[in-house]
């Protein structure tokens, strides 16, 4: 790497290491917390999960336009930043009092704040990154390995601290925030004619009319449909901690060893994060895009099928294969199908959006059969979902070319 390209990878990736890390402090144990501390059933954690989801599909449309609009400025990062920074009073002092009072009220309010700060924010900041990736010329799956590296650091420590105090977690989260907007006051906004050189000669400026033209590609809807079936991994992984930590003697061993767990597979994912890249590029990013879905598809349904913590702990941490190469080969396929210009508005719409509608109205349903099924019988449902929109999405998907080479890179002869 040049001089330039090392500092925006380091920047850029010290930004998704504490995002993750303070999402992950606040958040790796809410179905624990919800549980355990405020006292709720699945069918009502599955109304907080299905309220958070609601804000983030009316957010991630707005800061997908909004980051395309911005291209390369970082005022819709500060503002995430912010968030990030009042996660810890807001979860001690103002969430978990208002779920209390009313769960209605606690579920609007906490959607608000979750919906916004990480389930939208994480769209935004993943597609900034993309964009300065391509500019920059390093690999975006490299950086975002580093996201899934502080997801793991503060989940390794997660149960430990919950059994002690859980409010120590939702101030570790605030500390990290404070490093996140430190790093972000250090990223310099690549010059102005950058953007006009990714938009490949393309000058105009970006309207509305341009995002709202996607509804007309048949293109944007075959991959709505892949991602209406891969979207029920977010729904799955909500209450599998209340499920893991069921199969050990007390709540406080499986708080533990689910805290372990989860950061065993994000490092795993991690190291998945720099190894996708290879094989998306090998494959191809629709090809990587559907063996994802055979690998979330089996992972779901042998939750379902498999007995004992061991055996269901193996299921998980195939979520360490799938989700890195899922997120490389949506990006490569948003570059190669649909204008760069849009490619924020794209992956927090027709990923990120999509995923949060199923997501709202999977969660009720999902903790409804929890209660009335069992978790086995449920996810044995949920993977036959994810391999029927695996299926049609062999014939819907395109094939795609590879993408244009970064755009700082030198020039070879």
């Amino acid at each position: 790497m040049n001089p330039t390209t090392k500092k925006y990878y380091a920047l850029l990736s010290g930004l998704l290491f504490f995002f993750f890390f303070t999402w992950s402090s606040s958040f790796s144990l809410i179905s624990i917390w919800l549980n355990q501390q405020v006292g709720l059933k699945g069918t009502e954690t599955g109304i907080i999960f299905a309220a958070i989801s609601l804000v983030a599909l009316c957010a991630q449309p707005l800061y997908g336009f909004v980051q395309d609009k911005l291209g390369l400025r970082k005022n819709l990062l500060w503002v995430i930043g912010l968030l990030l920074l009042l996660t810890g009073p807001f979860f001690i002092f103002v969430y978990a009092k208002l779920l209390a009072y009313h769960l209605w009220l606690g579920a609007l309010v906490g959607g608000l704040f979750i919906g916004a700060t990480f389930f939208a924010g994480i769209g935004a900041l993943e597609s900034y990154t993309e964009k300065v990736s391509r500019i920059a010329g390093f690999e975006f799956g490299r950086a975002r390995m580093w996201g899934s590296l502080g997801w793991a650091a503060a989940t390794f420590c997660a149960g430990f601290n919950f059994n002690i105090n859980p409010d120590i977690n939702f101030w570790v989260a605030s500390g990290s925030a404070v490093i996140f907007l430190l790093l972000l006051s250090r990223v310099q906004v690549i010059k102005a004619d950058a953007m006009g050189q990714l938009e490949y000669g393309k000058t105009d400026r970006l309207s509305l009319a341009d995002a709202l033209a996607l509804l007309r590609l048949p293109r944007f809807w075959s991959l709505v449909v892949f991602v209406l079936g891969v979207s029920v991994y977010g729904v799955f992984d909500q209450q599998f901690a209340v499920y893991f930590a069921a199969q050990f003697p007390t709540p406080q061993q499986g708080n533990e060893m689910y805290g372990f767990l989860n950061s065993l597979q994000v490092f795993l994912e991690a190291g998945g994060m720099f190894l996708a890249p290879f094989l998306v590029n090998r494959i191809g990013a629709k090809n990587a895009l559907l063996l994802s879905g055979v690998v979330m598809a089996a992972r779901i349904l042998g939750s379902g099928l498999v007995e004992g913590a061991w055996l269901i702990s193996a299921m998980k941490l195939l979520h360490a294969v799938e989700l890195p190469i899922l997120l490389v080969a949506m990006f490569k396929y948003i570059s190669a199908n649909f204008d760069p210009r849009l490619s924020a508005t794209l992956y927090l719409v027709g990923f990120q959006f999509v995923t949060q509608i199923s997501s709202s109205l999977l969660s009720p349903l999902a903790g409804y059969g929890y209660d009335r099924l069992g978790f086995a019988d449920t996810y044995l449902l949920m993977g036959l979902a994810v391999s029927a929109f695996v299926l049609l999405s062999c014939l819907l998907l395109r094939d795609t070319h590879s993408p244009s080479p970064s755009l700082l890179q030198p020039a070879t002869k």
